[in-house]
């Protein structure tokens, strides 16, 4: 696997940047999401998206991606 895209969370926590193309409900056009997880598993990615900046949820914690379009 190749070294994946890794944050670390004001807690002290790592989460690994994830990616997948779903299809969207209603337009059937496909729309490709980002996410971060704990474990790098299948869909796991080396880079930050281009215009995309990590944001951390003061309250919980959790990390996204948040850029033009958001």
């Amino acid at each position: 696997m190749t070294m994946s895209y890794s944050h670390v969370n004001s807690r002290g926590q790592t989460y690994y940047l994830h990616s997948k193309d779903v299809q969207l409900r209603g337009s059937g056009r496909t729309q490709t999401i980002y996410y971060f997880g704990k474990v790098a598993k299948e869909g796991a990615i080396d880079a930050i998206p281009s215009g995309k900046t990590v944001v951390e949820n003061e309250r919980t914690g959790l990390l996204f991606l948040k850029g033009k379009g958001n």
